[in-house]
């Protein structure tokens, strides 16, 4: 049964709060009607109790203020976590409050606050789910609370107004095109790491004095001494605009390009991005880096 309802603050009775509210009135009749003291005390009581709980749990609700939202890495179709952020003055009260955030065009599942930190600050991770990729807004943040006894409960609700970043789907590249460039290596000299650590097969670019001849005799083809020293130089990416039109193809080559940056992150590789636009030809490293500039890119081609 809804109380009270505006902007800012929502009462709503709850199942057990309107069994207890019925038995609180009949008890108040039947103890008006008959004139036993006995019965007077226990209303008192129980309407002492209801007061009590209203008194508590809107005042679990006062002084907790939003100070931000952080996305992290949120995929679009795939549960991922928002860190919320909030300021509580409250100095260790128990708060029991159910966290709902309202995002366009997803869903976030609720988180649980239960008691306020006393450093004046608190972290909560609620676990969300966008539908697309690209920039979402998050409208508000409702705080729904039952404690101490679930007779009532008490809603408040914050103005958020904040975009956040969704980053494409990490789609498995079925194949490697040509426009992604594979690992290769480098080599990083480091005083005193020149002993060998491993071999592996031969490639276009070794010196013909790293052939590890026990190795090639054993596995009969050509393979080459593998020094500490030597890196990953990861993968790059190139992505023309321009050759692409908007629409579903184009939002499945940013998947696979997302996909391909997850998979070198898992394998602790670089990652690197070139966009060639209308403006120009922009390159971004780093594997976050990469999947925020796939999350805004937009194609700029003609159908």
């Amino acid at each position: 049964m809804r109380l009270w309802n505006d902007r800012r603050l929502r009462l709503s009775l709850t199942g057990l709060g309107g069994q207890y509210l019925l038995a609180l009135l009949g008890l108040g009749a039947f103890s008006v009607n008959t004139g036993n003291n006995l019965l007077y005390l226990v209303f008192a009581l129980m309407l002492g109790l209801f007061l009590v709980s209203g008194i508590l749990s809107r005042r679990a609700l006062r002084e907790l203020k939003v100070l931000g939202l952080e996305e992290g890495n949120l995929f679009a179709r795939v549960r991922g976590g928002l860190r919320l952020r909030l300021q509580d003055a409250g100095h260790g009260r128990i708060r029991g409050l159910e966290l709902h955030l309202v995002m366009e065009d997803g869903t976030v599942e609720p988180g649980f606050l239960g008691s306020a930190d006393r450093s004046g600050e608190t972290v909560v991770m609620l676990q969300a789910r966008a539908g697309h990729r690209g920039w979402v807004h998050v409208r508000a943040l409702e705080c729904r609370t039952r404690f101490p006894f679930g007779l009532i409960e008490k809603s408040s609700f914050f103005q958020l107004d904040q975009a956040v970043l969704v980053l494409p789907h990490p789609r498995t590249p079925a194949a490697q095109p040509s426009s992604w460039r594979g690992e290769g290596q480098r080599t990083l000299p480091r005083e005193g790491s020149s002993s060998p650590e491993g071999a592996r097969p031969l490639r276009m670019g070794d010196a013909p004095g790293r052939v590890h001849w026990k190795r090639t005799a054993q596995r009969r083809q050509p393979w080459v001494r593998t020094f500490e020293e030597e890196r990953p130089m990861g993968l790059h990416l190139r992505l023309d605009l321009a050759a692409w039109a908007p629409g579903r193809p184009f939002e499945r080559e940013l998947e696979q390009l997302s996909g391909a940056v997850l998979q070198a992150r898992l394998q602790k590789r670089e990652a690197s991005l070139e966009l060639h636009g209308v403006q120009g030809i922009r390159e971004v490293h780093g594997h976050t880096a990469c999947w925020r500039a796939l999350a805004q890119a937009q194609a700029a081609g003609t159908p």
